[in-house]
C-alpha cells in the first residue's frame, strides 16, 4: 500500500517597513528595514545583512536561516534520542553558516556547521548520540530542503544535578 503525502502550508507575512519618504527612488533612499509576521505570533524587526546596508541591530534572512536549521535539528535530536533511551537535559547550538558573495553581488551559502553542546546524564552512550545525529537529516525539513553541506560536531557532558 502506497503511502500519499500531504502538504502543509507555512504562511508569513512580510512588510517592507524602510519607507522613509521618497521609496525607492535611488538606492540610498530607503532602508532595508521590515516585519516579520505571523498570525497570534509577535512580529520580528527584520533588515538585511549589514555588509549590505542592513540594520545590525535586526535579524537578517541569514541569521533566519541557520537558526531554522539549529532549531529543526535541535527538535529532532530530542525526538529521536528520546526514542533511543537517551536523556537528554540540556542542548545549546552555536550553529556557523558559511556564505560567499561573488563579484557580480550573487550569494549563497555553502555549508553549515552545527556546535550542539549536549548535557546527557551520566553514563550515556556518546557514540549512540551521534548515531542519532546521523539520521536526523533524513528527517529534518530545513535540512532536506538545503543545497549546501550540513556538518554536526557535537559535543557532550554528564549533567549530574539536572535541576
Amino acid at each position: 500500500m502506497m503511502s500519499m503525502s500531504k502538504q502543509h502550508n507555512f504562511e508569513a507575512t512580510v512588510r517592507w517597513t524602510g519607507n522613509t519618504g521618497k521609496g525607492t527612488a535611488n538606492y540610498r533612499a530607503y532602508t532595508r528595514d521590515w516585519t516579520l509576521e505571523s498570525v497570534g505570533k509577535p512580529a520580528i524587526a527584520m533588515s538585511n545583512d549589514p555588509l549590505l546596508g542592513g540594520n545590525p541591530a535586526f535579524y537578517n534572512p541569514e541569521d533566519m536561516l541557520i537558526a531554522a536549521l539549529s532549531s529543526c535539528h535541535m527538535l529532532w535530536f530530542l525526538h529521536l534520542a528520546s526514542d533511543a533511551g537517551l536523556t537528554v537535559h540540556s542542548y545549546t547550538d552555536t550553529p556557523i553558516g558559511t556564505g560567499e558573495s561573488l563579484p557580480d553581488g550573487t550569494g549563497r551559502f555553502i555549508s553549515a556547521l552545527l556546535q550542539p553542546n549536549i548535557g546527557l546524564i551520566p553514563g550515556s552512550d556518546t557514540q549512540l548520540a551521534d548515531a542519532v545525529h546521523g539520521k536526523i537529516h533524513n528527517h529534518c525539513f530545513i535540512a532536506r530542503s538545503v543545497n549546501f553541506p550540513v556538518k554536526i560536531k557535537a559535543r557532550y557532558f554528564e549533567v549530574t544535578h539536572p535541576d
